[in-house]
């Protein structure tokens, strides 16, 4: 009778350990990325920072010009995160001439940039300090689904070949994706941007979902170019906006004509 006592204990005592979050260094994640291991965490607190700008297998990148260098490491393995939250930065790109020592700034002439050749999941995350995928190309699907962003998130140039989720992700920051050229199926839906939505000069070539999303800064789509359709039913807009030039299918749009158009 005692043991069945334990047992039942045991059983449920189950879901309160498995609540509190373990805890990895980046180091383990990097070597797995570096032995082309499948890379899946769940409810794990990441210490350190996760760099992957300058893995075993980086290379300088050609067809730079001047004296300016490029570096591109690959991930060549699936990369899975769920409701784990990183302590430290988590880097895709790094450029050192954007670091300061003391008065001076380094002066290196120094790119280094991550490319993901399979699937990225970053689910109900929390990123607690810096995270830069500037320049990084998705080949597989990206999902930042739930995620929270505490500091800048910085998005620009990034590439994404397929299925592009942010949806229910909390900026708390500026929400950097300027230039991005976004494939089918991108969604924001029930996003919050407490800072800037920077989507200028963005593209999305087959629609976007921002239903229900908050827009508590400046939501800029200048120069942004959207086809198909522009979901923007039930968002928010608290802050500023800048809709100047901006196009939906090749004719020009404001933020009240789309507010008319997905009544």
């Amino acid at each position: 009778m005692m043991r069945k006592v334990q047992v039942l204990f045991v059983l449920l005592l189950l879901p309160l350990l498995s609540f509190g979050q373990t805890r990895v260094d980046a180091s383990e994640v990097l070597q797995k990325i570096n032995r082309g291991e499948a890379v899946s965490y769940q409810n794990a607190e990441i210490t350190g920072d996760l760099d992957m700008t300058k893995l075993q297998n980086m290379k300088l990148k050609d067809g730079k010009n001047g004296d300016s260098k490029e570096y591109v490491s690959t991930v060549t393995s699936p990369v899975t995160f769920v409701n784990c939250t990183f302590k430290g930065d988590v880097l895709a790109y790094y450029n050192p001439d954007n670091v300061t020592s003391g008065i001076f700034n380094n002066s290196s002439n120094e790119v280094y940039n991550t490319n993901f050749e399979r699937d990225v999941l970053f689910e109900n995350c929390k990123f607690e300090q810096e995270s830069a995928f500037k320049y990084s190309e998705f080949d597989g699907s990206a999902s930042f689904v739930g995620s929270r962003f505490s500091e800048d998130a910085l998005f620009k140039y990034t590439k994404f070949a397929k299925n592009v989720n942010f949806s229910n992700v909390r900026f708390q920051d500026e929400a950097n994706f300027k230039y991005v050229k976004f494939p089918k199926g991108v969604s924001f839906a029930g996003a919050t941007f407490e800072e800037e939505a920077n989507f200028k000069y963005a593209k999305f070539e087959e629609g976007v979902n921002f239903q229900k999303a908050r827009f508590d800064g400046t939501a800029n789509f200048k120069y942004a170019k959207i086809a198909d359709n522009f979901n923007i039913k039930g968002a928010d807009f608290r802050g500023g906006d800048d809709f100047k030039y901006t196009k939906l299918n090749d004719r020009s749009v404001s933020l009240s004509s789309l507010q008319s158009m997905n009544r």
